[in-house]
C-alpha cells in the first residue's frame, strides 16, 4: 500500500439509529472525502490502495458498510422484497413499498459524518452509491462539499434498460461456497468491466475472498435494490442542487448506460461530465490514476 498513509481499524459509530461500521485513511486533520460504495459491496470494495492513493493527495478518506451489508446494521427483521413484484409495479408506474429507501441510505452517511466529527465531507459514490450521494446533496447540501458520481443515474425511468447479461448478473443469486463464490466474481468482472482492461483473475479472487470470508448477506443485497426501485427518479430534484459536481461513466458500462451519466450531469446544473472510453461498470487498477486525477481536480 501507499507508503506513510495512516490506515485506522474499522470501527462502529450510532448513525440515523443504526449501527455502521467504517475505517478511515489519511490524517484526520485533512480535508474529509467520504465514499459510498454500490449494490451489495462492502466498504472494501473500495481497495485499500485506491483508498491510499485518494489519501495521498491530502484528504482524510473514509469508507464505510452501507446498511444492510458487511458489518453494519441489517433489517432482516423486514422480510425478503418479492423483487418480481416490485419490478412489474415499477413498470407500471405504481408506487412500491420498501423497508428503506436511498433518503434513509442518504441520512446514513450523515449520521456518520456526524458521529465523526465532520461537518461536511467530498462525497464519492459509485453505481448505487452515486444515487445516494446524489440524494445526500439534495437532502444534505450543507454536508456536501463537491459530489461526484460514479457510474451511476438519476433513477429516470426512461433511460435505456441494463444489457441482458449483465442483469443476469445482477439477479442470479450468487453461490454460498467459496470457491464457487470466488469464480463468479471473476465471471461477474469478465461481463461488466470494459473490454481494453482485461480481467486480473488472481486479483479479482482476493478481493471476493476477502469479500466472502468478512460475510455475505444477499437478503441485505434484496432490500438496497427496493430501496432504488422505490425511490424513484432524482431528476428534478437534482436540478435545485449547487454543490460542484463531477460525473463518471464509462462508454461501455454495460449494467448503467452511459445515458444514466449523461442524464446526471444533464440535470445538475453547471455539472461536469467525464466519459471514459471503454470504462464498464468497474473500477480496474488501470484506471485509478485517472479517476483519483479527475476526483483531486473536482475537489481542490
Amino acid at each position: 500500500m501507499t507508503q506513510d498513509v495512516p490506515h485506522s481499524n474499522p470501527a462502529s459509530v450510532q448513525a440515523n439509529g443504526i449501527e455502521l461500521v467504517y475505517d478511515t485513511f489519511g490524517q484526520p486533520s485533512a480535508p474529509p472525502l467520504l465514499l459510498i460504495m454500490g449494490l451489495g459491496g462492502q466498504m472494501i470494495a473500495w481497495d485499500d490502495e485506491f483508498c491510499a492513493q485518494l489519501a495521498a493527495r491530502g484528504y482524510w478518506v473514509i469508507r464505510f458498510d452501507n446498511r444492510d451489508v458487511g458489518l453494519s446494521t441489517k433489517f432482516d427483521q423486514a422480510g425478503v422484497p418479492d423483487m418480481a413484484a416490485l419490478a412489474w409495479a415499477r413498470a407500471q408506474g405504481e408506487a412500491i413499498q420498501a423497508p428503506y429507501t436511498l433518503a434513509d441510505m442518504a441520512d446514513d452517511a450523515a449520521g456518520l459524518l456526524d458521529a465523526l466529527g465532520a461537518g461536511s465531507a467530498h462525497v464519492v459514490g459509485v453505481s448505487m452509491g452515486g444515487m445516494i450521494a446524489q440524494a445526500m446533496a439534495i437532502r444534505h447540501p450543507d454536508r456536501v462539499r463537491t459530489l461526484t458520481s460514479i457510474m451511476s443515474s438519476t433513477g429516470n425511468p426512461d433511460l435505456p434498460p441494463p444489457a441482458a447479461e449483465a442483469l443476469e448478473i445482477l439477479l442470479k443469486p450468487a453461490p454460498t461456497d467459496r470457491d464457487g463464490y470466488l469464480e463468479s466474481a471473476v465471471q461477474s468482472q469478465q461481463v461488466l468491466g470494459g473490454s481494453p482492461f482485461p480481467v486480473d483473475k488472481d486479483y479479482t479472487r482476493e478481493r471476493a475472498r476477502r469479500a466472502f470470508d468478512r460475510g455475505l448477506h444477499p437478503k441485505g443485497i434484496a432490500r438496497q435494490m427496493a430501496a432504488i426501485l422505490a425511490s424513484g427518479s432524482r431528476k428534478e430534484a437534482l436540478r435545485s442542487v449547487t454543490v460542484p459536481t463531477l460525473v463518471i461513466h464509462g462508454d461501455a458500462d454495460p449494467l448503467v448506460p452511459v445515458e444514466g451519466g449523461i442524464d446526471t450531469a444533464d440535470a445538475v446544473p453547471g455539472a461536469e461530465l467525464l466519459i471514459i472510453e471503454g470504462m464498464g461498470h468497474a473500477l480496474p487498477p488501470a484506471l485509478w490514476p485517472q479517476v483519483i486525477d479527475a476526483i483531486a481536480r473536482h475537489t481542490v
